[in-house]
């Protein structure tokens, strides 16, 4: 078999070597023992691919001093994950924050979980009621002191409600505009099942003050698949001098689950309907072709290096797996059009290799 001009170079090298060894004794007390060749260094991973985990319901992200805190729908517990890059959320170390009493108004149905950093503590906004799904669903707060919020000790701060007011409310999130915070949720009128988008002001991180507004209801076609009729799932996203407020409509159980989008200037009254407008069409919506059905109820980060924006959201790998623990998250970055307003374009497809966020 011909010999390869690499293969010939090593055997001469490798003769002059030996060679040289015996000139100068060839033995180890002579000229020392050659040092044992080094494995080569693992190649760096630079892909990644969705769905992140399995499974993964009404996924949530906050960033904080170079971590990212992870938290999904479990139905039974708060669970809190921990990890230095959203690419290996898989493999970040999880922690049972907080487990219900077996009775009770937050004992059954608890959903949507968001951990915020607010004055210096860590708050857990979540859904839950007392059985007989769904009915009873109310959103509560819990507090932690600690500077890792997968240490030190939760505390139940209690239902966090409009005063004087006891209505179904579930997705909880916070807006922070004007140097006032808001609380943003998915609520109902007394006597409806429909759910709506909500807004009311924060006297501090677990405590409504004053009259809510509503800011949407559904409305459009795309918005109305499914019963009851939902506006759900409101994130906060800010940006080039405005405040996008994504949100999930239709109900879960249909295959058309699509994010929508309302847009108000980030110097304006977010406690004024009239503040914000309302897209015609969905900002995103499902994609069969890549294995995403009711793509939705969403959260954004940025990149370790700050230079990409990025969404995070669960779907269906299949049509018709509706509301349960099939849905898995998610992620993939974003970009911005000419007027600054989000494109979060089309669902990418699962299993395929996308670039890790810079920085990871």
């Amino acid at each position: 078999m011909p010999i390869s001009l690499s293969s010939r170079w090593f055997t001469l090298l490798l003769a002059g070597s030996m060679a040289c060894a015996c000139s100068k004794g060839g033995s180890s007390a002579g000229g020392g023992t050659a040092p044992a060749p080094q494995p080569a260094p693992a190649p760096t991973t630079t892909t990644f691919s969705n769905p992140l985990l399995a499974s993964g319901p009404d996924p949530w992200v906050y960033q904080k001093d170079g971590f990212y805190y992870y938290m999904q729908t479990t139905g039974t517990n708060l669970v809190l994950r921990k990890t230095a890059k959203m690419s290996e959320l898989a493999s970040g170390v999880s922690t049972t924050i907080w487990t219900p009493k077996a009775t009770g108004p937050t004992s059954h149905d608890i959903w949507a979980p968001e951990i915020h950093f607010l004055d210096g503590k860590w708050y857990v906004y979540f859904t839950a009621g007392p059985g007989n799904c769904c009915g009873g669903q109310r959103l509560w707060v819990l507090e932690n002191a600690s500077a890792d919020p997968t240490q030190g000790t939760w505390t139940e701060k209690g239902q966090i409600a409009v005063p004087g007011q006891d209505l179904w409310a579930i997705d909880g999130t916070i807006l922070e505009q004007n140097g006032k915070r808001y609380l943003v949720w998915s609520g109902q009128e007394a006597g409806s099942d429909q759910q709506n988008l909500y807004i009311a002001l924060m006297s501090n991180p677990w405590t409504l003050t004053g009259a809510r507004t509503q800011l949407s209801h559904p409305q459009y076609a795309w918005e109305l698949n499914g019963t009851p009729k939902v506006n759900e799932g409101p994130e906060i996203l800010q940006h080039d001098g405005k405040t996008y407020l994504v949100y999930s409509a239709s109900h879960c159980s249909t295959d058309d689950y699509a994010l929508g989008m309302l847009t108000a200037s980030a110097s304006a009254d977010p406690l004024d309907a009239a503040s914000w407008s309302k897209s015609t069409a969905p900002v995103f919506a499902k994609n069969p072709a890549n294995n995403a059905y009711g793509p939705g109820h969403n959260g954004f980060f940025v990149s370790k290096d700050g230079t990409q924006n990025w969404i995070l959201y669960h779907a269906n790998l299949q049509a018709n797996q509706g509301c349960g623990d099939a849905r898995n998250p998610r992620m993939q970055q974003f970009n911005w059009k000419a007027d600054g307003s989000p494109d979060f374009g089309t669902p990418v497809a699962t299993g395929v290799a996308l670039p890790r966020p810079a920085g990871e």
